[in-house]
């Protein structure tokens, strides 16, 4: 499935990558240790959705989560890039929801399997609006939260990532090239929790400078 970025009619979406564990409480609280390098795993383009839209909880979960994250776009080639040229690929960045099925990654967990169907159901990729990335910009102190039914759950400082942006893009580029329509989903910090059918979710970033709104069927 081919999606048009919303504001960038000159690109689709393409690869989803994700890094989990980039936050040394949201670590501590799924009993993890924090890792020594970024935590990469993916999601197909079907799992996107965009503000206004309807997060489906599948039949094969009874405990699906909300993790708000930042989300950066990718604009330009990279490969092997180093952090001080990754800003560079970077085109916009936004608000998203990496909704997570915890029994079945628990379940994962356990085997030793990957995630990546606790991770990759339709709709398990929310991203709210896009804001056009430029170089005087600091994605390292920006404010993050989500909110159900009005409640907060979680509520974070991009300054506590244990890897920056500009790191997890210049990892990523060491294994696999990165191209335009790419997103980056960049890890949640703490406060995960679960959410039901009827339940409104609120995401920001910044000073309104991103917003996400989802409904849960």
């Amino acid at each position: 499935m081919f999606f048009q970025i919303p504001g960038y009619p000159d690109l689709q979406f393409g690869s989803l990558y994700c890094i989990g564990r980039n936050y040394a409480k949201h670590a501590a609280e799924m009993n993890s240790d924090v890792p020594d390098n970024p935590v990469v795993f993916l999601k197909p383009r079907s799992s996107i959705i965009l503000t206004g839209e309807n997060i489906v909880i599948p039949e094969l979960t009874n405990d699906v989560h909300h993790e708000v994250e930042l989300v950066v776009l990718i604009g330009q080639k990279a490969r092997n890039v180093t952090p001080d040229e990754a800003g560079s690929a970077i085109k916009a960045f936004g608000v998203g929801l990496d909704m997570t099925a915890r029994d079945l990654q628990a379940e994962a967990k356990k085997a030793g399997l990957p995630w990546s169907l606790a991770k990759g159901f339709e709709t398990f990729a929310p991203l709210g609006t896009l804001y056009p990335y430029t170089k005087d910009l600091d994605l390292q102190n920006l404010s993050i939260e989500v909110q159900v039914n009005a409640e907060v759950r979680q509520k974070g400082q991009t300054s506590d990532m244990i890897f920056s942006v500009n790191q997890i893009i210049s990892y990523i580029s060491k294994y696999f090239t990165l191209y335009p329509g790419d997103l980056i989903y960049t890890g949640t910090p703490e406060g995960v929790s679960a959410v039901k059918k009827g339940d409104q979710i609120t995401a920001t970033l910044g000073e309104d400078i991103s917003t996400l709104q989802v409904h849960v069927v």
